[in-house]
């Protein structure tokens, strides 16, 4: 495990740990709709942490709410890539609500399909530890 890697809720972190070396980013956030932090990787500073989980959170909104109007259901998956890098931002639900993962990767070293068939197996990989790990009051 990196030493950059951390857990407030210590069921996450096999799956995000094996996501970050399968799949080769940079940067991940596992958080709730709303922002709340579960797990990161990458990340020097707590600020940045911080203003990643705002950001992907009002990117979570904003795309849910136009699909509302556009009356169609939620966007599962965004990504967006630049010059280098790439960003993959994805909900899924599982026992215990939504879930939000952010990855950052680098156009040299990962791709999007590369994270989109990691992201499926991370995805999966916190569905079942949800089922297997109590609930605590930080993942309500």
């Amino acid at each position: 495990m990196s030493p950059q890697t951390r857990a407030v809720e210590s069921w996450t972190l096999q799956p995000l740990t094996d996501f970050v070396r399968e799949a080769s980013v940079r940067l991940v956030l596992v958080l709730t709709p709303a922002g709340q932090v579960l797990a990161q990787s990458g990340f020097s500073r707590a600020v940045d942490v911080m203003s990643a989980a705002a950001l992907a959170a009002a990117i979570v909104a904003s795309t849910n709410e136009l699909a509302r109007q556009l009356r169609q259901q939620p966007f599962a998956a965004l990504s967006h890539q630049g010059p280098k890098t790439g960003f993959f931002l994805a909900t899924f639900v599982t026992d215990r609500g939504t879930l939000a993962v952010l990855a950052v990767y680098d156009l040299d070293v990962s791709s999007l399909g590369l994270v989109q068939l990691f992201y499926e197996q991370l995805a999966a990989g916190l569905k079942a530890a949800t089922r297997c790990w109590p609930r605590t009051s930080s993942a309500s």
